[in-house]
């Protein structure tokens, strides 16, 4: 399977987003600028939050200055590792 980008994250677990994903990803208006801020987010998260329905799923925020709103780049993970399910601009942390 073809990755638009492989990384270990900031709890120390490989992470990937796919084609495929990206292409779902893509259909939220304005994110497609954010690639490069998609995977520092995992990297180097403001927050890490738990899913609010799935506990195999955890939620990586970085604030956007420059809109006053929050990256959410939501993470599945299956076998220790995971995989970048969706992401985009949100307005304000959701907690569980």
């Amino acid at each position: 399977m073809d990755y638009v980008f492989d990384v270990v994250d900031k709890t120390g677990r490989n992470i990937h987003l796919s084609n495929e994903r990206w292409k779902h990803i893509l259909r939220h208006k304005g994110i497609e600028q954010y690639l490069f801020q998609i995977k520092e987010t995992l990297v180097k998260p403001d927050l890490i939050v738990q899913h609010k329905f799935d506990a195999t799923m955890r939620n990586y925020y970085i604030y956007l200055k420059d809109k006053k709103k929050y990256l959410l780049v939501s993470v599945k993970y299956l076998n220790g590792d995971g995989y970048v399910a969706t992401a985009f601009i949100a307005g304000k942390i959701i907690r569980r």
